[in-house]
């Protein structure tokens, strides 16, 4: 009698941001078959900028190290040498960026630590290298995700549907997918929570930036104020700089999901007290006022065979830099482990042991990224002591960025070998397998 011999699994990622796009590259690059569906008809380089800070680089060596050795031909680094290991520079954002106080610097880094980060469309271009033509379908935006027995079935919005041996969800903040996994079990948690803080951001160009801030143009700057911020760093290998304006309110936030329109006389009446040459920069801002959210707490990251990764499982205020590595650790973690399935039975022990190890570093990413807020806009109690501000931010980011991730991966995989005893493959009959 010949062996019988399951079908082997299949895959489905819902969504092609930088998280679903690094979990496929992780499955490549192990031989696991994987198919992407994104909503949009190509990549959106909305939130251009994007800060990747160590522990980030080393989710890129586990999921593929030709991922990391593209990307450093990318990056972007500080200009100029004594911001080399910074992450940031915090000034004063009132007229004169604190010297009337006394204060010219407050560096904020750690000699391990290099600056870097890049366009969101560089980095998706990139990315995209590694995966094969046909791997990600655009224009397939989900409408229903359902797990029907041992099956997840999804439906999109063109009328096809979709049934695989497993769903991640990397639909960003307000994904369908955070629905089916806590919709029944903590309904309460679906919905990303108004951070209080919404945003103005654009892109200028080097030489126009340089006519602005001198000699503060080349270098990641956090500029600060009483209930509000703006963060400006290179992008593009130097060539243009992202800035983000954080101002507080409006509280709530009465306008759904969406950015609102707003005028340059709105963002300027916001934004009153900073110094002339930040309002500048609003020249080259979207006239748009973006809302920020986050997910302060996340009871599990899976249900049956659906698994959340990157924003829809822990969307972060953006004060730490640490949202993208975040869903890239989450890559790193899921694929190593998926690799490791012999059967799709399996899936779920596979996500238990993933939620049990990314979900309460995650949380805990998003719960010190809110905190960093209040501390960086003058709410907290220290004020606005800027030498306070500074050593506490060179404190709270040592955990985040020297994370041993490779041992994450080690003791994933041993847990999930204590849930799921390894076995040798089946070695069929005459070297047939029966499907």
């Amino acid at each position: 009698m010949e062996q019988q011999v399951e079908a082997p699994p299949t895959i489905a990622i819902i969504g092609a941001g930088i998280g679903g796009l690094a979990l496929a590259i992780g499955l490549i690059k192990r031989n696991v078959p994987v198919t992407v569906y994104e909503a949009a008809a190509e990549f959106s380089s909305v939130g251009a900028g994007i800060g990747l800070g160590p522990n980030a680089l080393n989710a890129m060596d586990l999921i593929n190290p030709t991922f990391r050795e593209r990307y450093e031909k990318i990056k972007t680094k500080n200009e100029r040498p004594e911001f080399e290991h910074a992450v940031f520079d915090a000034l004063y954002a009132e007229e004169g960026f604190g010297q009337k106080r006394g204060w010219n610097r407050g560096l904020i880094g750690a000699p391990y630590f290099t600056r870097s980060g890049a366009h969101r469309k560089d980095l998706l271009d990139i990315m995209m290298s590694f995966i094969p033509e046909g791997t990600v379908k655009f224009r397939k935006r989900v409408s229903l995700v359902e797990q029907v027995g041992d099956k997840v079935r999804i439906e999109f919005e063109d009328g096809t549907t979709e049934t695989v041996s497993a769903l991640i969800g990397a639909d960003g903040v307000k994904g369908i997918t955070r629905q089916v996994v806590l919709g029944d079990f903590a309904p309460h948690e679906v919905q990303p929570k108004f951070s209080g803080v919404s945003i103005f951001r654009g892109i200028i160009p080097i030489e126009k930036a340089r006519e602005i801030l001198g000699t503060h143009a080349g270098d990641a700057k956090f500029f600060l104020a009483k209930g509000k911020a703006v963060t400006v760093y290179p992008i593009s290998q130097g060539r243009e700089k992202n800035f983000v304006f954080f101002v507080e309110g409006p509280k709530p936030w009465l306008h759904g999901d969406n950015a609102i329109p707003c005028t340059k006389e709105d963002m300027v009446k916001d934004l009153g007290g900073f110094d002339d040459r930040l309002l500048k920069l609003l020249d080259y801002a979207k006239p748009l006022r973006w809302p920020t959210w986050h997910h302060p707490h996340t009871s599990t990251f899976f249900r049956g065979r659906v698994c959340l990764l990157g924003d829809v499982a822990h969307a972060s205020t953006p004060y730490q830099a640490a949202g993208a590595g975040q869903g890239l650790e989450d890559a790193a973690v899921l694929s190593h482990l998926i690799s490791v399935i012999k059967s799709p039975s399996e899936f779920e022990a596979a996500f238990r042991v993933y939620d049990s190890i990314r979900r309460p570093r995650a949380q805990k990413v998003v719960i010190t990224s809110f905190e960093a807020g209040l501390i960086y806009t003058f709410r907290s109690l220290l004020r606005d002591d800027m030498n306070k501000i500074v050593e506490n931010a060179n404190q709270r980011l040592h955990w985040i960025w020297q994370h041993d991730l490779a041992a994450d991966v080690r003791t994933a995989k041993d847990d999930f070998f204590r849930l799921v005893p390894e076995q040798p493959p089946a070695v069929p009959r005459h070297g047939r397998t029966t499907q």
